[in-house]
């Protein structure tokens, strides 16, 4: 069971209403490489992962949940004083046609979240480099979205981010030589 600690991971500032920057995180948010995917993703995988590396699987799902958090506080601080017209003009005029400036799983394009965006194949290596590529792809729309934007108190939390797709990646290969080292070990009965 998780204990709830009502922080953030890190702290979320950002200088004004921006809903054309909300739009572009918004991919983070309900996209295929988001936060909620990479989540789900993980707190999946572990009951069909060795218990070698489970906890990683773990630890990693549950923070990506804070990431999400993280997320949705940026969208809503970017968007809670934002007008329709200012909505329209960012590209987000659908979105508040169905939302008004509430949050809602889609990806930068408008396209609802699903789970096709997760993958579980139950062999645990492959598991593993699905895992990989999905932070190296989040890193990099996290860079991205940093190239985009002129806002610096938001740029510092989107840098946090983005560091921590590296850390976890790099986690994920470690896990990689783990069970390949496992795997390739002679057993003795």
């Amino acid at each position: 069971m998780w204990y709830y600690e009502k922080k953030l991971q890190y702290p979320v500032k950002v200088t004004e209403c921006n809903p054309r920057l909300a739009k572009y995180l918004i991919e983070q948010y309900g996209g295929a490489d988001g936060e909620l995917s990479a989540a789900l993703r993980y707190l999946n995988q572990r009951y069909s992962i060795p218990d070698k590396v489970i906890g990683l699987l773990t630890d990693i799902g549950t923070e990506e949940f804070a990431h999400l958090e993280m997320i949705a506080t940026m969208i809503y601080k970017l968007t809670k004083d934002a007008t329709p017209e200012q909505m329209k003009a960012a590209g987000l005029g659908a979105h508040y046609a169905n939302h008004d400036n509430a949050l809602f799983y889609h990806n930068a394009a408008g396209s609802p979240w699903t789970a096709t965006y997760i993958q579980a194949k139950g062999d645990p290596i492959a598991d593993l480099y699905e895992d990989i590529a999905a932070e190296e792809k989040a890193r990099a729309t996290y860079q991205w979205i940093i190239n985009m934007s002129d806002d610096p108190c938001l740029n510092d939390s989107l840098k946090f981010l983005r560091e921590r797709e590296v850390v976890h990646s790099q986690r994920f290969r470690e896990a990689v030589e783990i069970l390949k080292f496992e795997k390739d070990r002679k057993q003795f009965f």
